[in-house]
């Protein structure tokens, strides 16, 4: 007879003050052999604020690209197809 596995229950803690999301309508990407840094960006010409900086191993972004791609299939299944932006005709650089 097999031995079953038991799944581990991890008690995760939401900060209120995190539950309201945060909005970003751009995001840049850097990477090193050890890690990918996110950082999410509220950008309103002429100005712009990173309002989140995600730090993930590689293995983990994977996980995280395949899991957005599942649900990306299924939000079009149940919606029709995402038609993708267009870049901006007058494309801006950032600087810190």
């Amino acid at each position: 007879m097999a031995e079953e596995k038991k799944m581990q229950e991890i008690q995760i803690h939401f900060p209120p003050e995190k539950q309201s999301g945060t909005y970003a309508n751009n995001m840049v990407v850097a990477h090193s052999k050890e890690e990918f840094i996110l950082d999410f960006m509220l950008v309103t010409p002429p100005t712009g604020v990173v309002n989140a900086r995600i730090v993930m191993s590689p293995g983990h972004v994977k996980r995280v690209i395949a899991a957005l791609a599942q649900n990306m299939r299924h939000y079009e299944e149940q919606f029709g197809k995402i038609e993708e932006a267009s870049e901006p005709k007058n494309p801006f650089g950032f600087q810190a």
